[in-house]
This record gives structure tokens, sequence and C-alpha cells, in this order.
């Protein structure tokens, strides 16, 4: 079962899982200190506006001014309305110190400020409003197949005011009308509400604030496939519950849970180690090949090693299962640690192109369930595999990580040596510009230890040739490749800083690292609209709909069957039986494939016998789809079919077909036990031969001796359902005394008759027909199927 597990114990970060039983498959990790301002919306004032960059820098109440492109700015805010299609300057249609309403679209990130539109989109539960963008709006591009068609015919129904678009979320897939509107409705009051705040104040300040991180989860990520909510903390449960019960159907509220077992709740789950590994250079894979994930400025790279993976046969299919694990574990890394950007993936060689066809579907289908907008590129010539993926939010590196106070972010340092030779450069360099007095140089211990124990003849010449004083202070506060040289001219030899003894001289390390939480934290701003409630209370869903009944249809084979063997079918006038298989192809299809079957399991048959049978069953197959399709479509045809039923004999027969059909009459059984009652005055039905040569197989079957034991025999009329063709006249309708011929021996007793009913009287014995010399049988004109009984 899957569950969302909210961890919010400790103030200082707050964790969201999704578990699928106890594996992790996403994660959401929320900062205080780092408070997300993506979503929200700020009055705004301009006070740059840049035409080299078609854009204009506005101060929306943080340190760092936002970034705001033309192409972001609606027309209801241009000074005026330029004609369509025609080009103009930026300064003619914005002016520095205009107020304007703009939302977060981008976060800081590095050097970079906060990317801004004026394209405000409200999210619900179930749609995404847009009140200024009537051009805008749809159905998630995740919906697909018959959920679009669906969806799309919901949203023909909503009400939506001018001006103003709208985009249904994945949530709203199989929501009604009702639904919606009820969602639609709550995003204009929260709209209407924005406005007004906003022309409250002059510019800036915070108008609206994105939901806090547990409702946010709960709305983003809270599916129908969710089975519960695990929350481990009171107040953020409370939180929870008071969303759920503003927004969400009453059903919900039942899966919001608060955890207070004394075991970690990320610990019962066992997940733990798994969030770790998020944090983790390198990623263990189960075959036990690995891969290495890599951060720039530009992109994130990802790189796929075999190491000890030795389950294939050869290099190529090490190759191949290596890549397959790794595309499963790079999507999901990709959603724990949310990265974004452009992403590039160095799988292992593989040659075959088939193999790389696998791989990149494989890596396809595993991002399918990503919420974010991802595009898949294909393997090139060198194995490289290029995809870019949307930046939701800050990437759990970008929020939990500093830059290291050593190698400044690069993830190497220099050598002792090379770094000692380094300074050794530099301090040559100061010593021969003039009014040089003093050079003295702040360095590590082992630094300092290389320098004056391996180059001290080097450092003695430098001070006899420009006659200069090096002074080396082994500073313990600095670590590899942290260093300082500063020279000293002749006029501030005297000064406090440049004269004494040199361990004396050590100085503080410089810390230009911006770490978080070093500084103090900003207060928080308190947006001018808080939340509002629904105005009513959220649909309850619909409950399934109870399907209709079937309309009544005239009786199956199985159930006329039935009324014959207990008298409830005479009053009923007869009705064309449904066509069952031939009785030559139940028992080839049967007993002789069960037979074969036995004699191959006892090791008969050559080295070609499983090839074979495999042919052969794949024929039977085909075959009996064939008879399946044939007997549908006759069941639609059934009653033209019987208008035109009739065949003329062949020319050689005609001296042996009887007359016209003779009154009423006792009917030729054939062996067996009588035992109920059969149907007359059926029309002779198609019977397509199955293998040629093999017609009479049945009816030999037939007349010696019974079907196989275990196989339920039928009456032959109900089966065959064949007449003479010398009938010219329908056949008289049987009495109800007729019998028909089921062996005793697989034949069910027959059930009591209805109380209503007489008893049937005693069947009268039927003396033997004489025996025909040649009766020609045939199912429908044009067939070609005759069979006639042996002499």
């Amino acid at each position: 079962m899957k569950r969302m597990l909210i961890n919010a114990t400790q103030q200082e970060e707050l964790r969201v899982a999704l578990v699928d039983g106890q594996k992790l498959y996403d994660l959401s990790i929320e900062i205080p200190s780092r408070e997300q301002k993506k979503a929200n919306i700020y009055k705004a004032r301009i006070t740059r506006v840049e035409p080299s960059l078609e854009a204009a820098f506005v101060d929306y109440g943080m340190p760092r001014q936002g970034f705001l492109p033309l192409k972001e700015v609606a027309r209801e805010y241009y000074r005026f309305q330029p004609a369509p299609g025609a080009r103009f300057n930026i300064r003619d249609v914005l002016q520095e110190g205009q107020e304007l309403l703009v939302q977060v679209e981008k976060e800081e990130r590095g050097n970079k400020g906060a990317a801004l539109t004026t394209y405000i989109s409200l999210a619900g539960r179930f749609l995404v409003l847009m009140p200024n963008n009537p051009r805008a709006g749809g159905v998630s591009r995740r919906i697909e197949g018959e959920d679009r068609d669906a969806t799309r015919d919901a949203l023909q129904h909503l009400h939506i005011p001018d001006g103003m678009g709208t985009i249904v979320r994945t949530a709203g897939v199989g929501r009604g009308a009702e639904d919606l509107q009820w969602d639609l409705d709550n995003l204009r009051t929260n709209w209407d509400a924005i406005v007004t705040a906003a022309a409250a104040r002059p510019a800036p300040f915070l108008v609206y604030q994105e939901s806090d991180p547990v409702t946010r989860a709960l709305r983003d990520y809270l599916a129908d496939d969710i089975g519960e909510v695990l929350i481990d903390e009171p107040a953020a449960h409370q939180r929870a519950l008071e969303y759920v019960q503003r927004f969400m159907p009453p059903e919900m509220q039942r899966q919001i849970r608060r955890y207070s077992d004394e075991v970690p709740l990320f610990t019962r789950y066992q997940i733990e180690s798994q969030i770790e590994s998020a944090y983790s250079h390198t990623v263990t894979l189960p075959s036990g090949g690995s891969i290495v994930i890599d951060y720039t400025e530009a992109l994130v790279t990802i790189d796929i090693n075999s190491a000890r993976a030795t389950r294939g046969a050869d290099i190529e299919a090490t190759a191949l299962n290596t890549n397959l694990e790794a595309a499963d574990e790079i999507a999901r890394q990709l959603r724990i640690r949310d990265l974004g950007g452009l992403i590039v993936i160095d799988f292992i060689d593989m040659e075959s192109k088939k193999n790389q066809q696998a791989v990149e579907d494989q890596l396809r289908e595993a991002v399918r369930a990503d919420r974010a907008r991802i595009q898949l590129g294909r393997i090139s010539r060198f194995g490289l595999l290029e995809m870019s993926r949307q930046r939701l939010r800050p990437s759990l590196d970008e929020s939990t990580r500093t830059v290291c106070p050593r190698c400044s972010g690069m993830g190497t340092i220099r050598s002792v040596e090379s770094l000692a030779l380094a300074v050794l450069r530099l301090i040559g360099e100061e010593v021969r510009k003039e009014r040089t007095a003093r050079v003295i140089a702040q360095l590590p211990l082992d630094v300092a230890t290389f320098l004056v124990n391996e180059k001290r003849e080097w450092l003695s010449q430098l001070e006899s040739r420009s006659a200069t004083a090096i002074v080396l202070v082994p500073n313990t506060n600095l670590e590899t490749p942290n260093y300082s040289v500063r020279r000293v001219r002749d006029d501030e030899l005297n000064l406090p800083e440049n004269s004494g003894i040199s361990y004396q001289l050590a100085e503080q390390a410089p810390v230009d690292i911006d770490f978080q939480g070093a500084t103090a934290k900003r207060p928080a701003e308190m947006p001018a609209v808080q939340a509002i409630a629904p105005a009513t209370p959220a649909p309850a869903p619909a409950a399934p709909a109870t399907p209709a009944a079937a309309p009544d249809t005239a009786p199956g084979f199985g159930r006329r069957l039935l009324g014959w063997l207990t008298g409830r079918g005479r009053a009923t006038a007869p009705a064309p039986a449904s066509i069952a298989p031939p009785r030559e192809q139940r028992h080839r299809d049967g007993p002789r494939d069960e037979r074969r079957d036995s004699r191959r399991s006892r090791g008969y048959g050559d080295e070609r016998a499983p090839r074979r049978r495999d042919h052969r069953e794949h024929r039977a197959e085909r075959e009996r789809d064939r008879h399946r399709q044939r007997d549908r479509q006759r069941g639609r045809d059934v009653e033209p079919r019987l208008e035109s039923t009739r065949v003329e004999p062949r020319p050689d027969e005609r001296a042996a077909v009887p007359g016209p059909a003779p009154a009423p009459g006792p009917a030729m059984p054939l062996p067996g036990p009588v035992d109920g009652t059969v149907e007359a005055g059926g029309e002779p039905r198609r019977r397509r031969r199955r293998r040629r040569g093999r017609g009479s197989r049945g009816v030999e079957s037939m007349t010696a001796g019974g079907p196989p034991a275990g196989h339920e025999e039928v009456p032959p009329q109900a089966d065959l359902d064949l007449a003479p063709v010398n009938a010219e006249v329908e056949p008289p309708e049987a009495p109800a005394s007729a019998a028909a011929e089921v062996p005793a021996e697989v034949a069910p007793p027959p059930p009591p008759a209805p109380a209503q009913d007489p008893p049937a009287p005693a069947p009268e014995p039927v003396p033997p027909a004489p025996k025909p010399t040649h009766t020609v049988w045939s199912s429908s004109p044009g067939d070609g199927y005759h069979f006639s009984p042996r002499d």
C-alpha cells in the first residue's frame, strides 16, 4: 500500500516521503531558514528597464531584485496598446516606478535573482485558474486517452468568467462538472480577495503566500492510490485535518492519522537509509554496479559503472543488465533529489542497437510517473543520453548543502608540493618589487614545513639577492589550499602588525562562506490574504452507478436444453439454437491433444517433437478462434439464413432421394437410451468441415458407442441441427413425447418437473424405422458439406 509520511518533529526541517510498501519513490524536504517563494504573489515596483535584455528589474520586497522579461508582462500593464504584430521598445510600454502584480515563477538560484511573471496562476485541488490569461487553458498533458476526452467534456460544462482560463490537473481525472465547478468557485473567491488586498497598499509587499509544506504536500501528492497519511507532530496533523475538512470530501479525513509510536516514523518504515543515499555521491545498484552523480553550473552528469556486476554471460549482456538497472534508479534519484535542468547520462557502451532501444524504453517508462515535465533524447554514438527535467523547487543539494571551505566547491584541492611551489614563485615576485622590506607568508603547517626544509637554499638565495627578509608563519588556522602572502614596504616596518616575534604574527583565517543558519533568520512576512475557507463544503464523490438490468433476450442453448429436460420448454415457441462447435471438432481438439501430450510426457517422439507440438497447438488455437468468430457472426444473421436452407441434390443422387416428406410419424432414433424431450422443426445450420477427408468421423463416433469418457453429449438435432435436403415443407412439430438421444453414462439425472405442470405421459415404444439406402444431409447451399450414414 502507498503511504504519505510527514516527519515534522524537528522545527529546522520538515520531510514528506512517499513510500510504496517500504520503498521510497518521492521525497520533499522543506527548510524554514530557506522559505520557498515560488508561486507567491507580490505587489512590485519597476526599478529599472533594460532595453538590451528586453526585461525589467523589479523590487518585490526581497533583498535581491527580481527579473521580469517583457514576454511575461500582460498587456493590461502596458502604457498603451500596440497594434497586433507591431514592433515596439520596452520603454514605450513600461516605465520605472510602475506598480504591478507579479508571481514568482523560479526561485533565486546562485547569483541569479528570482524569475517573475505577471500571468498569475492559482493552483487548486482539481484546477489551475489563470485569471488574466484567457488564451491559456485546457487539460493537463499528462492526461491521455479516454480520460482526456471525458475531462474535456466535463470542462465544457463549467461557467468560466470572461478573461480567465483554467487547466484541469491530473487530480481532476474522473471528477464530474460539479467537483470542478466547486474548485473553480473557490479559486475565483481567492482571486477577488487578492485583487482587493493589492489595491489597499503601495508596493512592495507580499499579497498571497503559497500553502505551507504540509497542505501543499496534501494538495499535490494525495491521490486516490494513497492509502493513508501518517503525521508524527500534533500541530502539523491539525493543519492537515483543517485543510482536508475545507477542501476535500469527508471520506478523505479517515486517511489522515496521527503517528505516536516511540519508534521514529521514518525508521518504522525503513526509509532513513534510502534518504541518506540521496546525499551520497555514489549509488549502488542491485547487481553490483553503481551510478555517480555530479553537479555543475550548467548541467548534472550521471556516470554508470559496472563495478562488481558480473552476472551477464558476456560483456554485452553485463552492460545491458547494468544499464537497465541504472535507468530505474536514475528515474528514482531524479525525483528524490529533485534534480532539474539539463541532465547528461553516460551509459555503458553497447554495440547492439536493440539493446540501446531497450534501455531508452526502460528509462522512458521509469520517468512516466514523475510530476515534472521531462524531455528525453536518444543514446548517441558516444553512449550519452541527454534529457531535461522541469525544476519544481530547489534541489536537495541546493537546499541542504553548503560550499566546502577548503575546496570552494571544486571537489579537489592542490597537493602540498604544488601549493608550496606556487607560494615560492609568488614570494619571488613580491621581493623583486621596489621598496619591499619584508614578505610575510601565512601558510598551512604542511606547506610551511615543506618550504623550510626542502626549499631552504632557494629562500636563502632570494633573501641575499634582494636584501629582503622572508618570514614564513605556520598558521594552525589555515588548511590546504588556503594561504596568504603579504608585502611590507620599507615605511611600514614599524607598524605593530609587521613587527614582533614571528609566531605572534599568525592571523585568523578569513571566512567567506555563507553558511545556512549562520545568519540571523529574517522575520517572516505575513501575506495580506490569509487562508479563505470555501463557501460550500467539498462535494462528496458520486456513488457508483448501478448497472442497468440486461434486456430479456432469447435463451441460449444451455437454457433451452435444461427446458427440454425439465419440460419447461414445451409451451414456448421453438427458437433457433445457439451454434455449438461441431462434434468432430470437440473430439479432435480435446482427447486427441490430451493423448498426444500424454505420449510426449512419456518420452515419445524425436527431438523435433516440441517444435511440432507448438506448431500444432498454434494451428488448433487458430482453428478454434476461427470457429468462435464464425459462430458469433452466425448468431447475428441466423434469421436471414434460416430462410434459404434448401439445397438441390446432385444429379447422381436424385434417384436415391425420397419424395416429399411424409405425414408426421415416429422419428428415426439413433442407438442409445431415451431421456427427455426434443425440439423439432429446426432448420439446417452451416457447418464447415474442419479438415479435409475427416467429415464423417463425427458420425462414426456417434454411431459406434458414444463419445469418450468425460465428454458430455448433447442431442444430435441440437448439436448439428441437420435436416434432409429433400424436405420441401417445414417439418411438423414433434410431439411432447418425442425423445432426444443422450447417452445414459454421461447424462445428468433429470430434475423433478414443476408442480404446476402435469406429468408427461410415458413415451411409447418407437418401432425402428427402415434404414435409408442413401440420404444426403446439408447445412446450407453452397458450403459443400455432404455426408451419408454407412449401410
